[in-house]
């Protein structure tokens, strides 16, 4: 089985060496591909104003100068001899729940995968406590990262989807176990915008990550990881609202 590693925290992002290790529990035929630097944010967005620059580091070892987006693009079409069985993205630093997904590159790069048709899957270790930089403990998702992918290996996907993975902020002996949810919903009104001044005197805005308000319906991501389970969430490309389709036709009708 071939492996395709990306993620959105850049190629020297502490979490990639986690999830090699995750993925040499299934495979020798592992192949690194992601962004040059951190991308966090960056969603499934191309770069499409300046050029992209690759660079080698071995023979299955890459980097990009671009989004997630961009990385699997060019180890799909510059750098893989033949396409991955499988795509592992992450493991991002910090959580992809609820619509934070619209956001992230980690699962960006999964929907790039998804949309080539290759099985992808996306993986994140959330966090609690701000300010920690590098310094996020992945036990949990070291220890139950190969109990996710394992039983996803040989199940079917339908077209256009993926998985995304999220692993509880604790220890690993103290996960409780994975549990299959839905995609859960922020109250992004509460959000916060930091600002401040530089040494010139000039305005700047940092988009906070606190403060923002979940609600922790039953059965969702968010629900889970509040609990202290692993989430796994099937995710679906198609955005179309298919239960307005009839009415909103009948507007245009003549």
């Amino acid at each position: 089985m071939r492996i395709l590693i990306t993620n959105d925290d850049g190629i020297h992002a502490p979490g990639l060496p986690v999830l090699e290790e995750i993925a040499r529990q299934f495979s020798d035929d592992i192949w690194v591909c992601a962004p040059a630097e951190e991308q966090s944010g960056a969603g499934h967005s191309l770069t499409l104003n300046q050029p992209v620059r690759l660079r080698q580091y071995d023979e299955r070892r890459f980097s990009v100068s671009g989004t997630p987006t961009d990385s699997v693009m060019m180890a799909l079409r510059e750098v893989m001899d033949a396409p991955p069985d499988l795509l592992l993205s992450g493991v991002n630093r910090g959580a992809n729940l609820g619509d934070d997904i619209t956001y992230s590159g980690t699962v960006s790069a999964a929907i790039e995968g998804a949309l080539a048709g290759i099985k992808s899957i996306a993986l994140s270790q959330v966090y609690r406590r701000e300010g920690m930089g590098d310094d996020v403990p992945f036990g949990a998702a070291a220890q139950w990262g190969p109990k996710v992918i394992a039983p996803l290996l040989e199940a079917p996907f339908a077209e256009r989807t993926l998985i995304n993975v999220n692993f509880p902020p604790l220890p690993a002996s103290e996960v409780k176990g994975i549990r299959v949810v839905r995609q859960g919903f922020h109250d992004y009104s509460r959000g916060s915008i930091v600002a401040g001044r530089d040494p010139r005197g000039y305005r700047y805005f940092w988009f906070g990550l606190h403060a923002i308000e979940h609600t922790l319906d039953h059965g969702t991501d968010l629900e889970a990881i509040d609990d202290g389970y692993v989430s796994v969430t099937p995710l679906q490309l198609d955005l179309t609202h298919h239960s307005a389709l009839g009415a909103l036709a009948e507007r245009y009708a003549e």
